[in-house]
């Protein structure tokens, strides 16, 4: 059973109003970009794929791709927009759900690495990625770097958005590297909503070991989608490991 969790019918008909700013084209095309050079005329997988974000488009480019999601009510929301037989998705978890076939790119976007709160998942996501490559395929994770710089001695949280209709910080156990991103969005009847999110953060060193222990090299890290170089000043990474 996943430790992850588990985005229920009321978040997954918000999901994409919630997260315009991950569509807006300046965000989303680089993405679908890098990852089709990737592809090139092989399939790909994705792992989480959610309601079809990078996924659909990709599939527009002429990459032909599937999609493994643990929750049911995300998928329903990418069958509104596009037919099985377009974009085929499993309903299971990333960490030891299988598909048929062999991939040219397996990709899991935006932090969802951290989804699953165990060592142990997050080398089983290697494991389960290395198995759907062919030889020579890409796994690709982008992820935070986690913003314990930021943290001063004493202080458990970070803010990460401060506005008039949304509040978001982390807290971070340090010791367990268990994270909980907390939400506060205020509706259209004036109310406020809370929402948290829980997470393990890990480190780029930590995901390298991973994907050896899977047997996957590191082929290149960035800082973002736009190849800009990932340096100790990044706030996230895109990583690419390849199957020899």
């Amino acid at each position: 059973m996943s430790s992850a969790d588990l985005w229920d019918t009321e978040t997954a008909e918000r999901y994409d109003d919630e997260a315009t700013e991950m569509f807006a084209p300046e965000v989303l095309d680089p993405a679908v970009e890098h990852l089709a050079r990737l592809a090139g005329n092989g399939p790909a997988l994705e792992f989480a794929i959610g309601t079809g974000r990078v996924g659909i488009p990709l599939r527009s480019r002429g990459v032909p791709v599937t999609g493994i999601e643990l929750s049911a009510p995300m998928v329903e929301q990418l069958r509104r927009k596009v037919d099985e037989q377009t974009l085929p998705v499993v309903v299971g978890d990333m960490a030891s759900t299988t598909v048929p076939g062999e991939f040219a790119l397996v990709y899991l976007v935006w932090n969802t690495i951290g989804n699953v709160r165990t060592q142990e998942e997050q080398v089983a996501c290697f494991e389960n990625a290395a198995r759907h490559l062919r030889s020579g395929g890409r796994f690709v994770v982008e992820v935070g770097v986690p913003s314990l710089r930021r943290l001063p001695p004493g202080q458990l949280a970070v803010p990460s958005d401060v506005g008039e209709q949304h509040v978001g910080f982390d807290t971070y156990d340090l010791a367990t590297q268990q994270a909980v991103s907390h939400h506060y969005t205020r509706e259209a009847d004036g109310r406020m909503r809370y929402g948290a999110h829980h997470y393990r953060f890990v480190w780029p060193s930590e995901l390298d070991l991973m994907a050896r222990l899977a047997g996957l090299q590191l082929e290149e890290r960035l800082a973002d989608w736009d190849g800009s170089p990932f340096t100790s000043e990044s706030e996230k990474h895109v990583s690419v490991w390849r199957k020899g």
